[in-house]
């Protein structure tokens, strides 16, 4: 049974919602405090025209916002220092950072970086899950619709079809690729869209796209 039905309504008009193991209901009943957090950064996203045309490096300015709303709530980047041991022989087996974590739930934010970064996300939620150090794991990413809104801007070659977007994660996700671990995403919709930049500057704003290049 999907408890999907909790997230509230004004999110899923603005993100494309989807669950692995009753993430939403978990998350309202287990992690009260961190599920505010997410629906609150979650409602202050806008999608800015001028963010998409401005070239980010190694990580996007869109990217970089969301997280920084979730640090703005306390939330912190983390790494998890594990180990295998068999008898006495101990190799480190450290985790990959989680971008934001905060009390038991992890948030991942995908925006535009190659998509078998999924499958790192999701095997790294798994393991977390497994060693009893995360309840929910969660990711915010695009929607593939707004591949649309990259072409009319000249930017589409910097949005490839490999990269990370909800067709891409959706395969992933309902195929297990979190193991047990409960699993939340949020893809953004068009309707967080914000043309913000006047028409007559936008060709003065627009970089040149590099088709190897992807941000986070």
């Amino acid at each position: 049974m999907s408890t999907l039905h909790l997230v509230p309504d004004d999110i899923r008009e603005n993100y494309h919602v989807h669950e692995w193991r009753n993430a939403a209901g978990i998350l309202t009943t287990a992690c009260p405090d961190e599920w505010r957090d997410i629906l609150e950064a979650l409602r202050s996203f806008k999608l800015l025209q001028s963010e998409i045309l401005k070239k980010g490096g190694r990580k996007s300015p869109i990217a970089k916002r969301i997280d920084s709303e979730f640090y703005r709530l306390g939330w912190k980047e983390r790494k998890f220092a594990t180990a295998i041991v068999v008898d006495e022989a101990h190799v480190d087996s450290p985790t990959h950072s989680v971008d934001c974590f905060k009390g038991r739930v992890g948030v991942e934010v995908e925006w535009n970086n190659k998509d078998p970064f999924y499958d790192r996300d999701l095997n790294n939620f798994r393991l977390l899950f497994d060693l009893r150090v995360l309840d929910v794991g969660v990711i915010i990413t695009r929607g593939s619709e707004l591949q649309s809104i990259f072409d009319e801007l000249g930017k589409g070659d910097s949005y490839g079809a490999s990269t990370t977007h909800l067709n891409k994660l959706l395969p992933r996700l309902d195929g297990g690729g979190g193991g047990g671990c409960p699993v939340l995403t949020f893809a953004i919709k068009r309707s967080l869209y914000v043309e913000d930049v006047p028409p007559e500057q936008i060709a003065k704003l627009r970089e040149p796209d590099d088709p190897n290049e992807v941000e986070e």
